[in-house]
This record gives structure tokens, sequence and C-alpha cells, in this order.
């Protein structure tokens, strides 16, 4: 991040398996002045994730108590579990000078935006339909009903990009975090969905992907 920059919000959503977490991650971890705002989620927690850290982990009844109060910035249900993003978590980082990522899926990015409009959103994107089945595959956590559904959700998520700022196609880990740098630093505008060639790049994409 640029020194002295003033903190801005920025929403990445992907297919379930595109490789988000593993990038934000890194991204947060490489530069100090950026903060991930964790989630409260009513799903168990997996192996080596950890409480405050991955998640909020929460029951259905401290997820209802949250939301009644308006305390979610946004919430959804996906696969069957509840997934939400606090508004003190969100404002009060901002407020402490740090810049945001909210690591959410395009139901929530829809949610902030109409809240927050001056978010940035950035869609990621897998290079085909067979990679992200093999990514999925690989993970080794989600029972053959679960992933066949990821699968076909997927399918309907890709179509979601045209409602973002910015598209990135996670073809390759290294250099998909390097673009992502350039936006975070205000020097993404070859990635902007508002750009031609952008667009025909990325539809050709997933017309050849197996979408």
């Amino acid at each position: 991040m640029t020194s002295g920059a003033a903190p801005r919000l920025f929403v990445v959503s992907a297919p379930s398996g595109t490789g988000k977490t593993t990038i934000v991650r890194r991204l947060v971890d490489g530069h100090p002045g950026i903060s991930l705002a964790v989630s409260h989620t009513t799903r168990p927690a997996r192996a080596k994730e950890r409480q405050q850290r991955d998640y909020f982990f929460v029951d259905d009844g401290e997820f209802d108590a949250i939301r009644r109060g308006d305390g979610f910035l946004e919430h959804a249900e996906v696969f069957g579990n509840r997934y939400g993003t606090s508004r003190r978590e969100v404002e009060g980082k901002l407020a402490s000078g740090r810049t945001v990522i909210l690591e959410i899926d395009w139901q929530g990015a829809a949610q902030v935006r109409a809240a927050m409009p001056e978010a940035e959103t950035v869609f990621l994107l897998p290079p085909s339909h067979a990679e992200l089945q093999r990514r999925l595959e690989g993970r080794n956590s989600d029972s053959p009903e679960v992933l066949a559904r990821r699968l076909s959700e997927a399918r309907e998520d890709v179509g979601k990009w045209r409602d973002f700022h910015y598209v990135l196609i996670n073809d390759d880990l290294e250099a998909t975090c390097q673009r992502m740098s350039r936006i975070l630093d205000g020097r993404g505008d070859r990635y902007s969905t508002s750009g031609e060639r952008r667009r025909e790049r990325v539809e050709q994409l997933i017309a050849s992907g197996g979408w």
C-alpha cells in the first residue's frame, strides 16, 4: 500500500475453490496496512481453523441476535450455513486508518455495495471448470454431495463478474497476488471490468473453459 493513503474497503469474491482465501491471506500478510475483516459463520470449524482468526464461529442463536440488531454489514446462507460480516468489525478497522478486505461471496458483495458504495470490488475466476473441480477435489474437505453442489453453483457464480469493478483470472497464484497488489495500490486499471478489451478476454475464457 502507498504510504499515507486513505483507508479503503475492498471486497473479494469468487466461486468456491478458486483460491481467494489463499490470495487474501498472502496480501494481508504482505501489506502491514491492510486488515482482513473476519466474518461470522454458523458452520463448524475445519481442521486448523481458529476462532477469531479464520472466523467468529457462532451458533444460530448468536447469529440471529446480531442480525436482529442490524449488526451485519452483509449476511447470506451458503451451502446450508450462514455467514455475516460485522459492521463494527469493518467500521472499526477503517476508523483506525487500515484498509480492509472482505472475503465474501457475490451475494454479500451486493449488500456491501448497497450499504457502502465506496467499496471497491474484485472478482476472481478459475481458469476453467475442470481446474476448479481439480482444486475442490484436492481439498478433501467436502462430501461428494457438497462437492457436486459447489460445482453446480459455480456455473452461476462465474457470470457475476460483470457486477464487480475488477476481474482477475487465478491461473497462477503468485501472478494473481501481484495483480491484486496493483489493484490495492490503485494501479489496477488494466483489470477493470469497464475496459472493453478486458471484458472480451474474460468472455473468451469463460466460453472456452467448459462453463
